[in-house]
């Protein structure tokens, strides 16, 4: 093992949803390890943002504001980032979002929406993709620990985070011939716009309780980072697998840390 196995010097990497967040510090990051990095996502201002921080690292970008739920957006926007960058090496399907609402609240156009840029998001980087991709790349598909447990107001959202996991597995076997490892993050707890309102809407930040085992919230950077470690040559025998970067949730299951330190259900 050598530090310089984790170096993505002149790859290819795509971010969706890198407008902020997981998606942003994702992209900075691989940029940090010398990738060249496409990026995309429906927010401009902060794409730009984003793709300007890759140009200042010295890397190549290309950056399409576009809505990842829709194929044709996402076929072009992969078309031009071939055309533009070369064949594509690291995937990086992050996309995605949801809102908190009992399922009886939730109308059949919530639904649909909720299927589309959870699920839908993750198949049209892998459908646009892969045909684009040199062999032995990885593709990294941002999942959520909801995948694993209940989550009450969220059903619909959590289902989805499920079936990005065992899609991740499928394609993990499907494109292993080609050398492509396919693998999943979970992540919980981080600090990003979107989760500091759905903590907020949700009640889920109970009063005398640490978020975490860890006693704290995670930094988008933390996320990156073990993505980065997906994507890079240290992590060349693992596919098909999803890695909880929780802080300890999907350890802890109903078991809480007090304030005080004492644990209770």
């Amino acid at each position: 093992m050598h530090v310089d196995q984790l170096r993505l010097d002149d790859k290819v990497a795509v971010v969706t949803g890198a407008a902020q967040g997981i998606g942003a510090a994702t992209a900075l990051a691989l940029a940090d390890l010398g990738a060249h990095v496409a990026v995309c996502d429906l927010v401009e201002e902060g794409l730009t943002t984003t793709a300007q921080g890759i140009a200042e690292r010295g890397r190549k970008v290309h950056a399409g504001v576009l809505d990842c739920r829709e194929s044709d957006s996402m076929d072009q926007f992969f078309g031009a980032v071939h055309d533009q960058l070369g064949p594509i090496d690291i995937i990086v399907n992050n996309a995605g979002g949801g809102f908190w609402s009992t399922f009886d609240g939730v109308s059949l156009k919530g639904e649909n929406m909720l299927i589309r840029e959870n699920f839908g998001t993750v198949t049209n980087g892998v459908r646009y993709g892969v045909p684009r991709m040199n062999d032995g790349g990885s593709i990294i598909n941002v999942t959520s620990v909801e995948a694993y447990h209940a989550a009450p107001g969220f059903a619909v959202y959590a289902a989805m985070k499920a079936a990005v996991q065992q899609f991740t597995q499928s394609m993990a076997v499907e494109l292993g011939g080609r050398g492509i490892r396919v693998n999943c993050i979970a992540p919980d707890m981080t600090k990003t716009p979107g989760d500091d309102q759905l903590g907020e809407d949700s009640g889920a930040l109970i009063e005398g309780l640490h978020p975490t085992p860890l006693r704290r919230w995670a930094v988008p950077e933390e996320q990156a980072s073990v993505v980065c470690f997906l994507a890079s040559d240290l992590a060349s025998f693992i596919t098909g697998t999803s890695i909880p970067v929780d802080g300890g949730t999907t350890a802890a299951a109903a078991w809480k840390v007090r304030l005080d330190g004492t644990f209770g259900m």
